[in-house]
């Protein structure tokens, strides 16, 4: 068998290996974004406006407050403000992702950048830390079917909404923390990562209590940071690299 036949069978293996692990992100995403496509409507959006925001923006909690504000007539730049404190911890994701894929070329980073999630970077940190390499036909298996679902949900979710039960009834709404909370559970080995989760949680919910959303989001994510600047790893008992 040649080099080129083994490099494309390693590839395909690496993709489908992608798409298994997806599948617990795409089951666990599916009620958003049912919710998502139902609430879009019920906020003036038709479903192709819906699938199109589904579609560019791909990002299911900013979607959501999104489309919360519009149907406020909230100013332009405040939604797009809100949006952004959302969706600043995807600002952390890349810079800690980018040393992963920087051996990428660069169209397919940026397709990586697109894609990438709190369980795409979770799962990619998690490969990566294990010693192995991240490859873009395993990033793509793991992220492609996340994003195919979601688009496909959101424009079910529109069509079909006024027949979806109440998720908060049945608990389903429940599903994506709990796989989110697994997520974090997974860098538990890791230096001061008690104290880390225990202050950005502290913060978050402080900030929900007194800030309000969607700022809660971003202030937690930030007091974690700070936490992790201000106490180095050897103050938890390992020793600091050079």
């Amino acid at each position: 068998m040649s080099a080129e036949a083994i490099s494309e069978n390693g590839a395909k293996s690496d993709f489908w290996q992608g798409v298994r692990l997806s599948m617990p992100v795409v089951v666990a995403a599916a009620p958003f974004g049912l919710l998502f496509g139902a609430l879009a409507v019920d906020n003036g959006f038709s479903v192709l406006e819906a699938v199109l925001m589904s579609a560019m923006v791909y990002g299911g909690a900013s979607q959501m407050v999104g489309i919360e504000l519009f149907g406020q007539h909230v100013a332009p730049w405040l939604i797009v403000l809100s949006i952004f404190a959302v969706n600043f911890r995807h600002v952390l994701y890349s810079a800690g992702i980018g040393r992963r894929i920087a051996h990428w070329p660069l169209i397919q980073q940026a397709v990586g950048y697109f894609l990438l999630t709190d369980p795409q970077f979770a799962v990619a940190e998690h490969k990566a830390e294990a010693g192995e390499t991240v490859g873009f036909a395993w990033y793509m298996g793991l992220g492609l079917p996340v994003y195919v679902f979601w688009v496909t949900e959101s424009a079910l979710g529109a069509m079909f909404g006024k027949l979806i039960p109440d998720t908060h009834a049945l608990g389903i709404d429940f599903l994506l923390p709990i796989y989110f909370l697994g997520l974090v559970m997974s860098f538990r080995k890791r230096p001061l990562w008690l104290p880390v989760v225990v202050a950005s949680a502290a913060a978050s919910i402080i900030a929900y209590k007194t800030v309000g959303s969607p700022w809660h989001v971003s202030i937690g994510a930030v007091a974690g940071v700070l936490l992790a600047v201000i106490l180095p790893p050897h103050h938890s008992g390992v020793e600091a690299r050079p």
